[in-house]
């Protein structure tokens, strides 16, 4: 079992990063093999709309994308993490949300029919959470539900949404013990989640028992 940790904020080791390091250490204890990626330490291009993807469902952008695909191909689930920027995701997140597109397939003459690469191969499972200096949840605005669409329309169940307020200085998550809380226990909800799948799924195929 293997997740990718994403954070979008601009911040290397910031509140963001605080937090999608709690959630994977938490899913460690579960045998998940993860993998941590900063998105500051990127340098990810804009989708151009160029449809280029169409016929081999990769992108043809050539940045440091192409170094996150195949991470992304491997791995079973997701957790992506941003600030909120003017109550949405950032725009190192919302980059890297773009670039996704090349997973989603279109039927030739009807585009009202489609389906992602990831849907097509059984789907995969993700956990998105938004952070906000303000004390409202609401104040994270979409945040949080641009990064839970986006994956649900990409092929990913999206086992948890959650919004971390009052969270600002770069050190403050580390000591609020809430905050680390909410990450932890999403952490494990996802491990769990991909646990009991991976039971499932080795009880269902042939020879694992079940008629």
């Amino acid at each position: 079992m293997k997740v990718i940790g994403v954070s979008g904020s601009p911040r290397k080791n910031g509140n963001t990063a605080h937090l999608v390091g709690a959630a994977l250490r938490e899913m460690e204890k579960y045998d998940v093999e993860t993998v941590f990626i900063r998105l500051c330490e990127y340098a990810i291009g804009d989708c151009r709309g160029c449809e280029g993807c169409r016929e081999s469902y990769h992108c043809v952008i050539r940045d440091d994308m192409q170094k996150l695909y195949p991470l992304l191909d491997e791995a079973d689930a997701l957790i992506l993490g941003s600030p909120t920027y003017f109550y949405d995701v950032t725009a190192l997140m919302k980059a890297f949300l773009d670039r996704l597109y090349c997973y989603e397939v279109f039927d030739e003459d009807d585009r009202s029919v489609w389906m992602s690469v990831n849907e097509a191969r059984g789907g995969k499972l993700a956990s998105v959470f938004s952070v906000c200096e303000q004390e409202r949840a609401g104040d994270t605005g979409y945040a949080a539900k641009t990064m839970g669409l986006t994956l649900g329309s990409l092929g990913y169940r999206v086992v948890d949404s959650v919004q971390i307020i009052n969270l600002f200085k770069r050190d403050e998550a580390a000591k609020n013990q809430k905050a680390m809380d909410q990450a932890k226990q999403m952490g494990e909800r996802l491990a769990k989640t991909m646990r009991l799948r991976r039971d499932i799924l080795n009880q269902t195929s042939p020879g694992g028992g079940t008629p």
